[in-house]
């Protein structure tokens, strides 16, 4: 009897159970189509884009949405970059007020080389809203083309975009993206604020942008070329103020060094401070003939003037960072061979 319980007990499990699983993996499989279908719209100050789900190795996972910055606190930024983005907004927003109360009359006056619309890297940009350009003063032989199917360098459809946003709800934003030129064989990081305009029965998408690079700096370590200098010292710079094309506000520099295993820099003595951050392996510096043992994440000063000579005494390559102040100069340097 007991026997018969057990067995039947063991059946209504298995029943039940089987109700709870059946059609699960149909579900499942259908929950993995819409993830891998699904794209997550990414509103960055106006920006309507999607961002297409990351998949890695096998298994799909919904992305991340971008995360936007807080529109009330971009208002306080007090840098030269910010005050840029709230020029240029000032700006356009005001050509807009113009536009929607003259109209095309005023258009004219955006090709005056030293005008408000048009002075130095500043110049307004007119659109219409299925994305033709009719306005460009900084090369107006793209005026009467068709910019909707314009992406940037890395295939990011910016034309759409610029209609979509100054089309949006919002009726203005930012599009960031990477614009190659004809000249220079890297693009450039550019930033675009559009606005929409209406003006009787035509609407407009007025814009203005700037470059990146004018106020910050990012660079690769891949992209800087080490000194080849057997048995010394090799230095890959950075950042320099000195070997830049910009203004910056900033006088100190900073490179990437590295000693080999078993080697060691040549004694050398700089004449300003200057700073080591070790970032792999271990070795000795003398400063002055004071040894100092270094290893990773490690910070040392080395003084004015000071003698200093880097012993990679390890079998791993030893890398650092140097940061001088003022910036790095070989008439800052004197090499004792």
């Amino acid at each position: 009897m007991d026997l018969i319980k057990i067995a039947c007990i063991m059946l209504a499990v298995a029943f039940f159970l089987g109700i709870f699983t059946s059609g699960g993996k149909e579900e499942m499989s259908a929950i993995s189509v819409e993830l891998e279908n699904e794209t997550l719209s990414s509103d960055i100050n106006g920006v309507a884009g999607a961002v297409q789900v990351e998949e890695k190795s096998e298994i799909s996972e919904p992305a991340v949405s971008k995360p936007a910055p807080d529109p009330l606190i971009l208002e306080k930024g007090e840098s030269k970059l910010a005050g840029e983005r709230k020029n240029i907004e000032k700006k356009v927003r005001a050509t807009v007020r113009l536009i929607e109360a003259q109209g095309e009359e005023l258009f004219p006056s955006f090709w005056d080389e030293g005008s408000p619309w048009f002075q130095n890297d500043f110049c307004i940009l007119v659109w219409t809203a299925d994305g033709t350009q009719i306005v460009c003063p900084s090369d107006r032989s793209l005026e009467g083309k068709a910019m909707k199917e314009l992406v940037d360098a890395d295939g990011k459809p910016i034309g759409e975009l610029f209609i979509e946003t100054a089309l949006s709800e919002k009726g203005e934003g930012w599009i960031e993206y990477n614009w190659q030129e004809k000249n220079n064989s890297k693009p450039f990081y550019k930033c675009t604020f559009v606005k929409k305009a209406s003006s009787g029965d035509e609407t407009y998408i007025v814009g203005a942008d700037f470059y990146v690079e004018n106020y910050i700096v990012c660079r690769n370590l891949e992209e800087c070329e080490y000194t080849v200098e057997p048995e010394k010292l090799q230095i890959a710079e950075l950042l320099n103020p000195l070997s830049l094309d910009r203004n910056l506000d900033l006088s100190c520099s900073i490179a990437h060094s590295i000693v080999e295993p078993g080697k060691s820099d040549v004694p050398h003595l700089v004449k300003n401070p200057e700073i080591h951050y070790i970032l792999e392996g271990k070795g000795l510096l003398y400063i002055d003939g004071i040894p100092v043992e270094i290893c990773p994440d490690q910070l040392i000063y080395i003084p004015a003037g000071a003698v200093q000579t880097t012993y990679n005494t390890e079998s791993k390559t030893l890398k650092f960072l140097i940061i001088n102040q003022p910036a790095r100069s070989e008439e800052h340097i004197k090499v004792f061979e």
